[in-house]
């Protein structure tokens, strides 16, 4: 009988290891998002989580019904050019700031409200740029954002 109790419990104790070790290793390997501190020359800042492959810029902030005050998203484009962007399946009114390969803003898009029809308009400033931050609409007026502010980008993971 003791000999059954004893192998019962190294059997658990052995299960218990197995499962914590699968656990830390899953943990290891989660795909932390990468961000960004961007700030602007009025000291304003955002902690941006970062949108720099194609897959991750196609999503974007779709689907997400809130964003904190002090967050943001970045898109990063592997070149200067004109990036039109839409509201499509995106839940949250936004502005979006164009900014370009010097860090100037380039152009500001205001209150871009959500679309929630099946073929939304793209919004197209007609200005190249090499980043596209989104934040909570408002915020570019309420921090005094403007056309030619300086832009500093930071990039480091979470």
């Amino acid at each position: 009988m003791k000999r059954h109790n004893n192998a019962e419990k190294i059997s658990s104790i052995l299960l218990a290891i197995v499962i914590i070790a699968v656990f830390i290793t899953l943990i290891m390997s989660y795909p932390f998002k990468k961000s960004s501190k961007v700030c602007f020359e009025n000291n304003t800042c955002f902690k941006a989580e970062i949108s720099d492959t194609e897959e991750e810029r196609q999503s974007g902030l779709m689907f997400r019904d809130f964003l904190k005050e002090n967050k943001a998203m970045l898109f990063i484009f592997q070149t200067e050019a004109i990036y039109p962007f839409w509201m499509k399946n995106t839940f949250i009114p936004i502005d979006i700031i164009w900014i370009s390969e010097e860090n100037k803003v380039v152009h500001i898009e205001k209150n871009a409200l959500p679309c929630k029809k099946e073929n939304c308009d793209s919004i197209n400033p007609e200005v190249k740029a090499l980043y596209v931050l989104e934040i909570n609409a408002g915020l570019a007026e309420k921090y005094g954002i403007l056309e030619q502010d300086n832009v500093t980008i930071s990039s480091h993971n979470n």
